[in-house]
């Protein structure tokens, strides 16, 4: 009998942050480049071909948690309602992701979101990793703007706006403080940096 397709597909999410979270308390406790795949198969009791099924790098094993927001800010253009302007949607979208804390705003002062901020951060690979991520983001936002260079240098300048907005907040954090004293300064900055955009 087969298993119904819902079933099939929690199943298989399930493995997947469980092969991860094996991955990331690892990565935690020795370092990126101290832990093998064969380490990583090992605590997550699985075949080291099945982990590769999962993710096609062992970075992937990190960095699965920024491609869950893949084509993020494309989706924000796309899906904006009708005479809200891209730049607004975008500046709206990283406004309430400031508000809910969002790691990926780098507003969070969890202690394991700060360790994996560090870990990636520190790490040449996973660093070098997350720049592709964020071309092909580039790239996707670039489509949903529309077609040409004006589209393409909007994109950038979007993207670059938000990995500098994410990067000052966490810095921030990482110095000593906590996210609910820098989120003013996050939401002033924010404001700042979309309306230069515009």
């Amino acid at each position: 009998m087969n298993e119904p397709t819902g079933l099939r597909a929690r199943k298989k999410a399930r493995t997947r942050d469980a092969i991860a979270g094996a991955a990331i308390s690892l990565f935690l406790e020795r370092g990126f480049d101290r832990v093998s795949v064969n380490d990583i198969a090992a605590a997550a009791e699985i075949s080291k071909p099945t982990l590769f099924r999962y993710f096609p790098t062992k970075e992937d094993l990190v960095l699965h948690r920024f491609a869950d927001h893949q084509g993020e800010a494309a989706r924000v253009v796309r899906d904006r309602s009708s005479g809200t302007k891209p730049v607004t949607a975008l500046h709206r979208h990283f406004r309430a992701g400031l508000d809910r804390y969002d790691p990926v705003t780098g507003l969070n002062d969890h202690p394991e979101v700060m360790a994996f901020h560090r870990l990636v951060f520190s790490t040449p690979s996973l660093a070098a990793r997350l720049t592709q991520y964020q071309l092909e983001d580039e790239e996707a936002l670039a489509d949903a703007l529309g077609e040409g260079i004006q589209a393409r240098l909007r994109a950038a300048q979007v993207l670059a706006v938000q990995r500098v907005l994410a990067r000052t907040n966490w810095q921030k954090i990482a110095d000593g403080r906590t996210a609910h004293d820098v989120h003013p300064e996050a939401v002033a900055d924010a404001d700042q940096a979309f309306s230069q955009l515009r």
